[in-house]
């Protein structure tokens, strides 16, 4: 399959001040998809700028027409199903069947206690997924849903028309644990990963590519348990987190070395941040413009 070259970029910056800038060129270099984070706030981004993910991609899609849209990842922290999917499909419907549903279970961050909640195990977080994401496929697929589980209820919620891309639009499920891995075999039509978290600070960037070649194995094992095959799912790897960091968008031929092991491992995509100055996710923005369509090429 060919590895796809796709952005994320974050809703730091008001929309004309630069935010519809960045969507438009990201169409114009050719990217695949552009993403968003779903978050109330991020980390070293708390006290400044930060925009809301569905309306920063409901305005996305009215200035582009080709490029996929998507989040990247929404989780349970601050989000229902019942209007989730409400948002989702008249986001489906704005952009003409181009929205993608990145979906993870949530971690820790400000968001996690912003409505007033105590901060959720791990063990609530995968049980609140394990509600969520099945919940939701129903939501998008069905005229009417009435559901009740342990975490979530829903009472004759409503959905017509329905999503534009059927039966609806696509989820790619953030998962590395067993129980995600399910959900992403059973409900996902791609995989997410940014690598194994515990390699960030101290691993090297060969163990970072055997950590995924790992997690990409016991994904493989949860399809073929419920008899479904691996490769029907994209599978996605969101740059920045490994033990790499910014040291692939240093020069195309860093990036084209580093996307080409991961693409070795069966990843299908690969996204990497629209730079953000003095941040985390610092980069040239005249390299990231060549990789984007340099790099592309020659992956291609």
């Amino acid at each position: 399959m060919e590895l796809r070259l796709s952005t994320v970029i974050l809703p730091v910056d008001r929309w004309h001040e630069g935010g519809r800038a960045k969507w438009r060129a990201a169409e114009e270099l050719g990217f695949h998809s552009a993403y968003t984070y779903d978050h109330l706030s991020w980390r070293t981004f708390r006290d400044g700028p930060w925009f809301g993910a569905l309306p920063t991609l409901t305005a996305a899609a009215t200035a582009t027409e080709r490029l996929r849209l998507g989040t990247l990842v929404t989780s349970p922290n601050f989000r229902h199903p019942v209007t989730l999917a409400k948002e989702l499909i008249s986001l489906d419907d704005v952009s003409g069947g181009r929205i993608t549903l990145g979906i993870g279970a949530g971690g820790t961050g400000f968001d996690a206690t912003a409505l007033g909640q105590e901060p959720w195990t791990p063990r609530e977080r995968a049980d609140r997924f394990g509600e969520f994401v099945p919940l939701l496929d129903r939501l998008l697929t069905e005229d009417a849903v009435s559901w009740t589980g342990d975490h979530y209820t829903a009472v004759e919620a409503r959905n017509i028309p329905g999503c534009v891309q059927r039966p609806r639009l696509p989820f790619a499920v953030a998962a590395t644990g067993p129980r995600g891995m399910r959900l992403a075999a059973r409900h996902g039509q791609a995989w997410v990963t940014t690598g194994d978290p515990k390699l960030y600070e101290t691993g090297t960037p060969e163990q970072s590519v055997q950590a995924v070649r790992g997690q990409i194995d016991r994904l493989t094992d949860a399809c073929t348990g419920i008899g479904r095959d691996a490769d029907e799912l994209d599978k996605i790897l969101l740059t920045g987190f490994t033990p790499d960091r910014t040291s692939p968008l240093e020069s195309v031929d860093a990036f084209v070395d580093f996307a080409g092991r991961y693409a070795a491992l069966g990843i299908t995509e690969i996204v990497i941040h629209w730079p953000i100055p003095d941040s985390d996710f610092a980069a040239d923005q005249a390299v990231f413009e060549k990789i984007a369509v340099e790099a592309a090429a020659q992956l291609r």
